[in-house]
């Protein structure tokens, strides 16, 4: 009897290892490893201020989503201040923005026609 115990308690630890690596190489890898990084894209958006001398605009915009920004309004600096030639407030506009040295930079502006 005191040799069975020592077994049965093996035999249980090994089916229980056995049971539990079987199950979890059937089951599909956590939803957070299936994700894909979001690619930076255009950002649909409404131009609400323009100064061309500092270079920023201020734009209403969807969201960001390769960035994870939520909809809203605030000043962008642009990349390159011709840009803001192209638009004025009210424009429906499509950008592409990135995150850079603590700075929101607009690195693409299209006008919406």
């Amino acid at each position: 009897m005191k040799q069975a115990k020592p077994m049965l308690a093996a035999t249980a630890i090994a089916l229980s290892s056995l049971f539990s690596s079987s199950v979890l190489a059937q089951m599909p890898p956590a939803p957070h490893t299936m994700e894909m990084p979001v690619q930076p894209g255009l950002t649909d958006g409404e131009v609400r201020k323009v100064d061309k001398e500092t270079g920023k605009v201020t734009i209403r915009h969807g969201e960001i989503k390769h960035l994870e920004m939520p909809p809203m309004t605030m000043v962008f600096v642009t990349k390159d201040k011709s840009m803001l030639d192209q638009v004025k407030a009210g424009d429906k506009v499509r950008f592409m923005t990135i995150h850079e040295n603590g700075q929101m930079i607009v690195t693409d502006l299209q006008q919406i026609k």
